[in-house]
């Protein structure tokens, strides 16, 4: 009886350990928004991943004190290049994303990554179930009526099209759930918070290094003012103008990317799925796109009409099925 109690309060610490992530997690894409008004996003990526991996360096001496935890610096370096390549793509897509659309759609359609991992285990030889497709259907229709619906319906008045952030955060999950791959085969053999930091450096030194290539190619006499860059391009380029202004103005919401989110929620998953059931943790971490409306309307003002909160809906139903039979205790 004693022993069950203990394990029911353990478990009741990590689900809420677990809540406060996602929460992290969720505001997180509000200090992501708010931040482009002062740098661009691979600026801002860049500072916030080195602080973030900066954070993470107690830590790791204090588990690599550990002889189960020792690890070889060339498997380190690879395992952190692989996964930082993948996360510095997928981030650079989220973030530029934000800048056409809010918070609050960039946190729910890159939670589609829990439809599409599933589905992309397949090639991996995973089995996927009947509920993951379903679940898949339902995120999908969520995202039509999030970011498409409206503005179809009102083309032919206003002349409204599809949101680019939107599509452009979409192809962002694609390479979340690549990363979620990834980090699932080599946190087996790797210690999760030393793969963590490693990750975050290699991420956050490859957005400086696309920062210093935009803005060559913008001031290089060679390329005649950039005349060669695609306009969109070209303007990406210039939001990457950077000074110790920009800094100091987006202080804040670089700290809160940087500590809170990619340090602190970090390892408060890691200490709190040791503990929490799986479908405890699948259903809390599902939140964190729930929080990113939260703190986007709350924060940023940002508008939630009907067809958006049916996408909202729609998406984080989709989320919880493909999860089915890990909600129910089933394995797969």
């Amino acid at each position: 009886m004693l022993y069950y109690s203990a394990m029911n309060k353990q478990a009741l610490r990590a689900d809420i350990l677990l809540l406060i992530t996602a929460a992290i997690w969720g505001f997180a894409f509000t200090a992501q928004r708010s931040g482009m008004e002062y740098m661009g996003p691979f600026t801002f990526n860049g500072i916030r991943f080195l602080m973030g991996s900066l954070s993470l360096i107690p830590f790791v001496l204090f588990r690599m004190g550990n002889p189960a935890n020792a690890l070889a610096p060339k498997t380190a370096a690879l395992a952190s290049l692989l996964a930082g390549s993948c996360l510095f793509i997928a981030v650079s897509l989220q973030q530029i994303g934000l800048m056409y659309t809010t918070a609050g759609n960039s946190g729910f359609i890159t939670g589609l990554y829990v439809a599409f991992t599933p589905i992309f285990g397949l090639f991996l030889g995973k089995k996927t179930g009947l509920p993951t497709w379903i679940g898949a259907g339902f995120a999908l229709t969520g995202m039509f009526f999030l970011s498409a619906a409206e503005p179809l319906l009102h083309a032919g008045s206003n002349g409204k099209t599809i949101n680019p952030g939107d599509l452009i955060t979409a192809v962002s999950a694609f390479f979340w759930t690549f990363h979620v791959l990834i980090i699932d085969a080599l946190a087996k053999r790797i210690d999760p918070v030393t793969l963590a930091s490693g990750q975050f450096a290699c991420c956050g030194l490859f957005s400086l290094a696309a920062v210093l290539a935009l803005r060559l190619a913008v001031t290089s006499p060679a390329n005649g003012a950039a005349a060669g860059l695609a306009p969109a391009l070209y303007r990406l380029a210039e939001t990457e103008a950077f000074s110790l202004a920009s800094l100091r103005a987006g202080l804040i919401p670089l700290l809160y990317g940087g500590l809170f989110s990619a340090g602190i929620a970090y390892t408060l998953q890691v200490a709190a799925q040791k503990y929490a059931p799986p479908a405890h943790a699948t259903i809390l971490l599902s939140l964190e796109g729930v929080f990113a409306v939260i703190g986007g309307a709350l924060l940023l003002r940002e508008p939630l009409g009907t067809w958006t909160l049916l996408g909202f809906i729609l998406m984080f139903c989709g989320m919880l099925t493909t999860q089915w039979d890990v909600i129910l205790g089933r394995r797969r």
